[in-house]
């Protein structure tokens, strides 16, 4: 077996706003497995990270990349415990290249076209008026569940335009989750989520910044809007360090990015142990290219989601990877008569 690895930019068609700041590029890498006596069937694996927010975020990345594409060209294990999302890439490569090169790496009703997954729509953060036009086209387009990022503009404008959405679409017609991003602090957290909960919120993700365990098992305690754990997650690859924050904070959802949280293996560990708690998830993107959403959306389709997913980032990237993946109001399904077209990468065989 031969491994090789490629970076690869992906550019925002509009400027994504989160409250950690506004990002126009994200970095990726692929990786890819082949035997050297047959090239042309191949796995292809994405390496997700996410600056800023991996855990394995540092000089020592693509060093480990390095070693893992040595080590699989050798024939030798390698230790990828706190590298999450190159174990995710590296996972995907293996079941894809499993199943015979063609990215199908969990096959199912979904790849063969039969079964739609359910999608929510990501409305970025703006000023009041854009993020209230961008509601709008996703109820256009046909999303009953839309995702807004909250926590960075002026507080009473997002009140007012989460108040404009309520009345314009009732808790029937439009099913509202909220992502903080750590944007709230565990001072006024409450009051502000007090303040939301007059329109009918699902939920809202990481309302404080993670670390704090005291303080976001508190606001779980005291919230009257369901609580969904995401940032807090990332990092914590210890079982028993996994049930304590859990134990402690009993969040009412957890939200995973397979990618950040362990790879696919690490991802149902989690979910596993949340069951435990009778604590729900979801499955969102970690704004991988359409090669991780790809794997992310075969995966989940093997969980049988009853709630829709976060996985509608795939038309995020004016220079995407042509996929079969496509969204059909608000799901995401696989075009069986539509063709992969993987770039003609510089690999970086080690």
């Amino acid at each position: 077996m031969k491994a090789a690895y490629t970076p690869y930019t992906l550019n925002f068609i509009t400027p994504g706003g989160t409250s950690r700041g506004v990002m126009r590029t994200k970095d990726t890498y692929f990786i890819k497995l082949w035997d050297e006596n047959n090239p042309e069937i191949y796995g292809i694996g994405e390496c997700a990270l996410f600056k800023g927010l991996s855990a394995e975020d540092d000089d020592s990345y693509e060093a480990k990349l390095k070693e893992l594409c040595h080590n699989v060209n050798i024939g030798e294990a390698t230790d990828l415990s706190g590298y999450s999302s190159i174990l995710f890439g590296f996972e995907t490569a293996i079941q894809d290249y499993s199943n015979g090169g063609k990215r199908i790496c969990y096959p199912s009703k979904f790849t063969e076209g039969k079964y739609r997954i359910p999608i929510n729509g990501l409305v970025w953060m703006g000023k009041k008026d854009e993020m209230i036009a961008r509601i709008d086209e996703k109820v256009a387009a046909g999303f009953g569940t839309i995702k807004l990022k909250v926590g960075a503009i002026d507080f009473a404008q997002e009140l007012e335009m989460i108040e404009y959405v309520r009345k314009r679409y009732s808790e029937h017609e439009l099913v509202i989750r909220l992502d903080a991003n750590g944007g709230f602090t565990p001072d006024n957290a409450l009051s502000r989520l007090d303040s939301l909960s007059k329109y009918g919120i699902h939920s809202i993700e990481q309302p404080i910044k993670a670390g704090q365990w005291e303080e976001s098992a508190m606001v779980c305690s005291k919230s009257p809007i369901p609580i969904a754990l995401d940032e807090e997650l990332i990092g914590i690859t210890n079982p028993m360090m996994m049930m304590e924050l859990l134990k402690c904070i009993k969040p009412h959802y957890i939200i995973l990015k397979p990618s950040l949280m362990g790879g696919f293996s690490g991802s149902l560990e989690w979910l596993q142990m949340a069951a435990q708690f009778q604590i729900g998830g979801w499955i969102t993107s970690a704004l991988e290219s359409n090669i991780g959403l790809n794997a992310l959306a075969q995966w989940v389709t093997t969980l049988e989601p009853r709630m829709p997913q976060g996985l509608g980032t795939g038309t995020v990237f004016s220079n995407n990877i042509i996929s079969p993946l496509t969204q059909v109001d608000d799901y995401l399904a696989y075009d069986c008569d539509a063709k992969w077209q993987i770039p003609d990468f510089k690999w970086i065989n080690v």
